[in-house]
């Protein structure tokens, strides 16, 4: 009776903890593996953009020091392009997206699910480089931008003169104060008969 009861309520035959263990296990490696299959094929669709562009990074070379021209492993590959800027697929695995990183931010240059428009917009980024070396190395340092990271350090440039006319403003008005201090206070000073040098 004992016995009887005691399989009655006690746990079910066939489940263990070691069983609980086995399919947690198994279920993370399938996550894994998804995981892993999702990064290959960022990494894989990486890899054609790297051979679209593979005729202008024969054209810079290796051995320039400005590009890095690597696709780099990890959570999320990504094909930089130099130390500021790098293609990566977007959330749908579909999308190249094309960004530089600023001091106001990281900016989007290029986006498209077309592997090519994205690839066009890369080569004239990499020109514009290469042109604005060309100007410094001439003397001339005036910056050649993309023209979306030019419009956003335009759209942060602008509150900078107002900011400056302010400060500038404000010493001005600083400065007369203390003139129209030292004219009273000299004027004060005659008028009691006061000699200036004792003042």
């Amino acid at each position: 009776m004992s016995d009887a009861h005691r399989g009655a309520t006690g746990p079910k035959a066939g489940r263990s903890l070691l069983s609980a263990i086995r399919e947690v296990r198994t279920a993370e490696a399938d996550r894994a593996d998804v995981v892993v299959d999702l990064r290959d094929a960022d990494r894989m669709r990486l890899d054609l953009f790297v051979q679209e562009l593979e005729p202008v990074l024969k054209d810079v070379g290796e051995d320039d020091p400005r590009f890095d021209f690597v696709v780099s492993s990890g959570l999320q590959p990504r094909f930089w392009i130099d130390a500021v800027s790098h293609v990566a697929m977007g959330r749908d695995r579909r999308t190249y997206r094309f960004v530089r990183d600023t001091r106001i931010g990281r900016v989007v240059l290029a986006e498209s699910s077309d592997m090519k428009s994205v690839a066009d917009q890369v080569t004239r980024y990499i020109a514009e480089r290469v042109v604005e070396r060309q100007r410094t190395i001439e003397g001339d340092v005036v910056p050649v931008l993309p023209s979306r990271l030019a419009q956003a350090l335009k759209a942060t440039r602008r509150d900078m003169p107002r900011d400056w006319s302010m400060l500038l403003g404000g010493l001005a008005l600083m400065g007369a104060g203390v003139l129209v201090g030292l004219l009273a206070g000299a004027t004060i000073a005659w008028l009691s008969g006061v000699p200036f040098s004792a003042l």
